[in-house]
């Protein structure tokens, strides 16, 4: 497949990352226009795992739908996910909600077509954050198709020590090591 026009080539595997509010969903979102503009949304699955959080007033993080619209004709599983560090009062807490949010995105994950073309996630570590294994179902799934593009939270910002971190953490450095290329906005 050609690459695209913009900042992210629609070809072998692209992951975004970088801390809050630097465009990683939106660039996720633009891959997946020119994807749907190009070759149609058949065979494209969208995994929407991100929370939205507010913080002083600003919004941070939440859904693809907020810069795009999902095509007809692609599939979309979203998760209404928990933000784990910012609503929880303890790491146990924390540990609950990403095991609740790794649990559901499993659900999507699992009733995704098998066969993709095209597979764009945002906020690809949300799942991981219980358990940083899961990233394995995910990239196993993204490997079956011909382009991802996935985007994942970087930064220090939140307590790099929880047990939330840690795991987001080694998930992210599996999936630096799987990508062919990473973008930092």
């Amino acid at each position: 497949m050609p690459d695209s026009p913009g900042p992210v080539p629609l070809a072998g595997r692209t992951l975004v990352v970088g801390p809050s509010n630097v465009g990683k969903t939106r660039l996720t979102a633009q891959a997946l226009e020119a994807w749907t503009a190009t070759n149609g949304p058949e065979a494209c699955v969208v995994l929407d795992f991100a929370p939205e959080v507010e913080r002083d007033g600003t919004i941070l993080g939440g859904h693809l739908t907020q810069f795009t619209n999902v095509p007809k004709g692609a599939w979309h599983g979203v998760v209404d996910a928990h933000a784990p560090r910012a609503d929880s009062e303890s790491d146990d807490e924390a540990v609950a909600l990403a095991r609740e949010n790794a649990r559901v995105a499993t659900s999507r994950l699992d009733a995704a077509p098998p066969d993709p073309m095209a597979v764009f996630v945002n906020d690809a570590t949300i799942p991981a954050q219980a358990d940083p294994e899961w990233i394995a179902r995910l990239v196993d799934y993204c490997d079956r198709a011909e382009v991802a593009v996935l985007n994942a939270f970087e930064d220090d910002e939140f307590d790099p020590e929880s047990p939330v971190s840690r795991n987001e953490r080694a998930a992210l450095n599996r999936l630096r090591a799987w990508a062919d290329r990473v973008i930092e906005p």
